[in-house]
């Protein structure tokens, strides 16, 4: 079968962002503050729960003043606006779909984050974030649920990431080709350009194999 599926991570891969908020980490910070102890998987929990800023703080049980708490969700409002589309995302998710290929995002994320792939790649064939399906990656759920959402195996897809961990060694493990995204060319892809250029000549080779 032809490769049919590519799949991508988001934030620094599609998705650049700028110098960050952390609204999430700074409520954490406010917990340390009024006593609670840190959990080595609070981290895990905001991208795996479905929650907003007011939500994620109610479930800590961390105690923000109303008044900080609108400036935290003002400062998370001005990062998503000032979230950009890389241009070469852009591009090989266009070549990508207009040769047949389904295109997913695959990302570990906290909700709100979600409004701005969808905002900047409106017409993706699937997205599958960490606060919907319950897993992070590496996990081998999330991937299993990437293919699911578009009826392909793992032999038919690839993925690319800017961490091998997460984009590269655990879909491979998985049975996806995972790929090492790094525009600084040390390794891997250096552009998501060249990504789907070779996806589309492996998927050809396939086809008259």
């Amino acid at each position: 079968m032809p490769i049919s599926l590519a799949i991508f991570d988001a934030f620094g891969t599609l998705l650049k962002i700028g110098e960050g908020t952390h609204p999430y980490r700074k409520i954490l910070k406010l917990g340390i503050e009024q006593g609670r102890r840190p959990n080595n998987r609070d981290a895990e929990t905001l991208l795996t729960m479905s929650m907003d800023l007011r939500q994620a703080a109610s479930y800590f049980g961390i105690k923000v003043e109303a008044s900080l708490m609108r400036q935290f969700e003002s400062d998370l409002e001005k990062e998503l606006a000032g979230i950009e589309a890389y241009s070469d995302g852009v591009a090989a998710v266009e070549v990508l779909q207009g040769a047949g290929v389904k295109v997913a995002v695959c990302s570990n994320l906290a909700r709100p984050y979600a409004s701005a792939i969808e905002r900047l790649y409106p017409r993706l064939d699937s997205y599958v974030y960490s606060f919907v399906v319950g897993a992070i990656k590496p996990s081998a759920d999330i991937y299993r649920e990437a293919l699911k959402s578009v009826a392909a195996a793992p032999g038919d897809a690839w993925m690319i990431g800017d961490s091998k961990r997460c984009d590269c060694d655990g879909p491979t493990t998985f049975g996806i080709q995972g790929f090492f995204l790094d525009r600084k060319g040390e390794s891997g892809f250096t552009s998501l350009e060249a990504f789907a250029e070779a996806l589309l000549f492996a998927r050809t080779e396939r086809v008259y194999q």
